[in-house]
Order: structure tokens, then sequence, then C-alpha cells
């Protein structure tokens, strides 16, 4: 690990700052890359985040947890190290977060995502000798298409369903993935309806410019034919009874997973749609260049195959061991 940065069992600790990014454990300062369960915990006494990450870390976390905010690139000092936020790409408000000490520059991604994103801050490349570098999907084989085209299949999708009389139901994360999804909806091939899980997020999304169609909350006894309609759910009621209300449907899921032949089959799909948060292969490769680091640690998932990869190219890439988490999960 660099000089600036330890792991200790509550994640990835700043000695010069006295904080934590993304911190497991309970801790006193947490400076936090975006909103997603698996990054932003709750029971720390303070968080920092970026300006437009706030709003949707407080429906996560609540109003009462002691939390500030910065706008992307502002340089701010934390003890005697100096901290800014620059876009992620990976979802509203994701950062990476840049940790200057001493002359010596790190750059913690958290979750990110160089390919375009209607509904996002698009990715900043962030110069810096060390670069610890997600990897999700860090295998040759997961590789993005446009995201407009994957909208197209969707809508097409959909439209076959209804004219056959039959609703759409679409599984995607609900914070972030569904917000894309729905962004990406056409109109006037029939209702759209989303989870209560997903909805509380929409108006922060509406408000930084994202364009929704109209979206109907699915209550629990809905009324309403649904025979043309598109319903928006996260994985989690997958196979909850919420979900066996809704007769006669076609089932599709949204997900990177989505490119390994058989996950289709696994969970019982109709169809699957290739659509991630995360960079792909071909991303990590021309973010972690991009950086100039002249090392590079790897974590979440995939590592060692793109450690491999890298070395061979002759650079100083690692696994990170002991701040290994699971991505792309649910919320």
């Amino acid at each position: 690990m660099p000089r600036i940065l330890e792991i200790k069992p509550e994640g990835i600790y700043c000695p010069a700052g006295g904080f934590y990014i993304d911190p497991r454990g309970k801790v006193n300062q947490a400076v936090i890359t975006h909103a997603h369960s698996d990054h932003a915990r709750s029971g720390h006494g303070s968080y920092l985040c970026s300006d437009s990450c706030l709003s949707l870390l407080k429906i996560r976390l609540g109003e009462n947890q002691r939390m500030e905010s910065i706008p992307f690139g502002k340089e701010i000092k934390i003890g005697s190290a100096k901290v800014s936020l620059h876009p992620a790409g990976h979802i509203l408000g994701s950062a990476q977060v840049r940790v200057e000490v001493g002359g010596e520059v790190w750059v913690v991604s958290g979750d990110y995502k160089p390919q375009a994103d209607q509904t996002c801050e698009a990715f900043e490349m962030v110069p810096c000798h060390g670069f610890i570098s997600e990897c999700t999907f860090g295998l040759p084989v997961y590789r993005w298409i446009e995201e407009q085209k994957v909208y197209k299949e969707v809508n097409e999708w959909w439209h076959k369903n209804a004219s056959e009389g039959r609703p759409s139901l679409l599984f995607a994360y609900s914070l972030g993935k569904a917000q894309r999804i729905l962004s990406g909806l056409e109109t006037g091939i029939g209702p759209v309806f989303a989870h209560g899980a997903i909805h509380p997020f929409l108006e922060h999304y509406e408000k930084a410019g994202v364009y929704f169609p109209e979206v109907q909350k699915l209550e629990r006894e809905q009324k309403d034919d649904l025979s043309k309609s598109i319903i928006i759910a996260p994985p989690a009621v997958e196979d909850s009874t919420w979900t066996r209300k809704i007769r006669n449907c076609r089932r599709a899921f949204a997900s990177g997973w989505m490119s390994i032949r058989g996950a289709k089959r696994r969970r019982n799909l109709d169809q699957g749609f290739i659509l991630s948060d995360h960079a792909d292969w071909d991303g990590l490769l021309q973010v972690i260049k991009g950086t100039g680091a002249e090392k590079i640690f790897l974590t979440h998932g995939n590592g060692d195959a793109l450690a491999r990869y890298l070395q061979e190219e002759g650079r100083n890439a690692s696994i990170l061991n002991g701040a290994k988490m699971r991505g792309e999960e649910e919320e």
C-alpha cells in the first residue's frame, strides 16, 4: 500500500487526514464515493460526499446523520491531506476520491464507468501516482454496447409484449440502473410503473436535469389494467408476492451479468439486457492507463485476471488485500 493510505479492518484509511473512504465499520470520519449501500453505511460520526450525492445519501441513511458535501473538483484540507472529489460516471453523484499528501497523489475510484450515461455526471480522468481501481467486470468477456442500443432493445421488447397484451416486468437496481432504464423508455407504448423502492430517487434525478416519462407507483393492490405496461422493479422482489400478482407478464433483467451465457436461464427470465453501471474490460484498461498511475491496486471482483494482464504489460498492479468487496449487487 502507499504511504498515504492504509488498509484497516474498517477499510481504506488516510492517516494524514484521519478519515476512511467507504468504510465498512463504524468510524468518525467517512468520505463516501456514492450512495449504494455497499459503499455508504450507517453509523459513522460524519459523512462527506459530492453535492449531487447528498440528497440520495439522506434517503438511504436518514436526515439525522451528520453530512456535508462539496462540489466536484473543489479541494479541501482534512488534517494535512488535500482531498477533492471527481465524477466517476457510475450513478448520479458518484465520485472518485483524490488524496494528496506531500506531493504524492492517490485516487480511490469507488465504482466507475467511462461509457456514456445520460443520467449522471460524465467520468473524469484524474492523473495520479497511484490508483485504486474497482474491477467488478475485470474479464475480457465483459464488453458493453452503447446504451442507446440497449434502450432500443428494451423498447422493442416492451412494444412486442404490449401488442400481445402482456405486461413487461423489468428488474433493475433501484438506484442508478432503474433511472437509466426509465430515461430510455419511449412514450406512447403504454403506461410506465415502478416499484416503491425506486420512486424516492426520481425527483432528485429530475432536479439534476434527467428526463423521465410519466412514472406511476405500482401499488400492492393495483387496480389498473397492466396489459400494455412496463414495470420497473428491483431484483430483491424477483420472487416475492408483489411480483407474483403481476399476471401473464414477460420478465427481464438489466445487468452486466447478462453477458454470461446461462444467466438468463438460471433466473427464469424471458429476456436479458446487458446494461451495467460499471466499467467493462476495455473501460477498465482505458482508465487505468489514462491515469498514468505508477502503482495500481485492484478491488471489487475479477482482479486476478486483470492484474496478470497489467503485469504482462509491465505495469505495477496487484490485488488490494483486505479491501475486496462485491460489486453490482442489489442494495
